[in-house]
C-alpha cells in the first residue's frame, strides 16, 4: 500500500507499506525532506515496524518520537505528517493530481443560489457523476451567510440588513457567520472526492485543503497560515474562514467533501458591525479599528485588484493540480434552481435555529 502526505508548510512524506497478521510490515518511509543524522531515518522505519495496523496518526507519531536518535532535526517533515501517511496509505487515499480538476466561474448569483449550488455539485461528485470541482463565486447582492447550527436571531440584526438590502440565508455546512458584499469578498468552493481526504483527522483535512491557497497567497506576497479550525491567517489579521460538509456517496459513488471558504478583500467594518450581532459584541469595547485589525483585507494586503487576485488563485491552483474549465449543466442548474426556492429561501430553513 502506498501513501503520499504534503506536511502543510513542509514536504511531501512517501510511505510504503504492508500488513501482516493486523501489524505494519516492510515500511519504507521517503519523500524530498530533511532529516539529520541519517540513521534517523532507519530508525522511523523500526518505529513502524510491527506496529498495530489500527493505530492511529497520533500514536505512529508517539512510536517515531519515542525511536529517534538524540539531537534528530527534521526539517519539512514532522513525525505526525508520517503517522498521517501511514493511514492514507492503509485507507488507500488519493492524491489532488489523481483526478482531472474543473473550474466553474460564472455570473453572479443570488446568496440562495449559491447555497444550493454547493449541495448539488458536491452530491454530484459524491455520487461520481460529476468531477472534482473548483468553484468560484460571483454575487449578485450582499448577504449574511450563517452556520448550519447557528441562532438567527442570536447572529443577525435582521431589521439592519433589511435595512441595507442584505439577504439572510443559511449554508449546509457549520462554522460562523459571513458578511459578504459583492467587491469585497472573495468566496470558493471546493467539492471534492472523499478518498481524497481519507486518512486525515477533521481538522487536518481543513489544513490538507487549504494548503494550495496558502501557496497562492505567498506568490502574491503574503504570508499567511492555517490557524486552527478553519481559519487562515496573516501577521496582519484574518483574511479567510472555511467550513466543510461530508456527503454520503449515492449509486456507489464515492462520497464528498464540501470546502468552502470566504476571503476578505476588502471589509465596510462598520455596517459588519451593525448587521451581525456576534460581531458587534465582540468589538464593542474597541469599534471599528478592532474589527480592521481582526480581519485584514486582501486588498490592503496585495494592492491588486479583486479580479487580479481571483485569477492568481486560479492559476496557482491550475498549475499544481491540472484545471479545465467547466460549467453547471442544465440538470445540476435546474435542480439548484429547485432548492433555492423551496429550500434556501425559506424561513423554514433560515430560522430552523431561532
Amino acid at each position: 500500500m502506498h501513501g503520499e502526505y504534503k506536511v502543510p508548510g513542509g514536504k511531501l512524506v512517501v510511505v510504503d507499506v504492508e500488513v501482516e497478521d493486523g501489524v505494519l510490515r516492510h515500511v519504507r518511509v521517503a519523500g524530498d525532506f530533511f532529516l539529520e543524522p541519517d540513521e534517523a531515518l532507519d530508525a522511523v522505519n523500526s518505529a513502524l515496524e510491527g506496529a498495530p495496523a489500527d493505530t492511529d496518526a497520533a500514536g505512529l507519531a508517539a512510536r517515531i518520537d519515542a525511536a529517534l536518535p538524540p539531537g534528530t532535526v527534521m526539517y519539512g517533515l514532522t513525525s505526525q505528517g508520517v503517522g498521517t501517511a501511514v493511514r492514507r496509505a492503509l485507507a488507500q487515499a488519493t492524491d489532488w493530481t489523481d483526478y482531472d480538476w474543473q473550474l466553474i466561474h460564472e455570473a453572479p448569483q443570488p446568496p440562495a443560489l449559491h447555497m444550493a449550488l454547493d449541495e448539488v455539485l458536491t452530491a454530484e461528485v459524491a455520487a461520481g457523476r460529476r468531477p472534482p470541482t473548483l468553484r468560484v463565486w460571483e454575487w449578485a447582492a450582499p448577504a449574511v451567510v450563517i452556520g448550519s447550527f447557528q441562532s438567527l436571531r442570536n447572529e443577525v440584526d435582521l431589521d439592519a440588513a433589511a435595512r441595507h438590502g442584505i439577504t439572510v440565508v443559511r449554508r449546509i455546512s457549520g462554522g460562523g457567520a459571513m458578511f459578504v458584499e459583492a467587491g469585497n469578498t472573495i468566496t470558493y468552493s471546493l467539492s471534492v472526492p472523499a478518498p481524497l481526504v481519507t486518512g486525515l483527522s477533521f481538522a487536518d483535512s481543513y489544513r490538507y485543503l487549504d494548503d494550495w491557497v496558502l501557496s497562492a497567497l505567498g506568490d502574491m506576497g503574503i504570508k499567511a497560515w492555517y490557524q486552527p479550525l478553519n481559519d487562515i491567517a496573516t501577521e496582519a489579521g484574518k483574511i479567510a474562514g472555511a467550513a466543510q460538509k461530508r456527503m454520503v456517496g449515492t449509486d456507489g459513488g464515492p462520497g464528498a467533501v464540501l470546502h468552502h471558504v470566504t476571503m476578505s478583500y476588502d471589509i465596510d467594518a462598520d455596517k459588519m458591525l451593525e448587521v451581525l450581532r456576534i460581531g458587534r459584541e465582540k468589538m464593542s469595547d474597541k469599534g471599528t479599528r478592532s474589527a480592521r485589525k481582526r480581519v485584514d483585507p486582501l486588498r490592503r494586503q496585495t494592492g491588486l485588484p479583486r479580479e487580479r487576485v481571483i485569477e492568481n488563485m486560479i492559476e496557482s491552483f491550475r498549475a499544481r493540480y491540472g484545471l479545465t474549465t467547466g460549467r453547471i449543466t442544465p440538470q445540476e442548474l435546474a435542480r439548484a434552481e429547485e432548492l433555492a426556492a423551496t429550500k434556501y429561501s425559506s424561513e423554514e430553513w433560515t430560522a430552523r435555529v431561532q
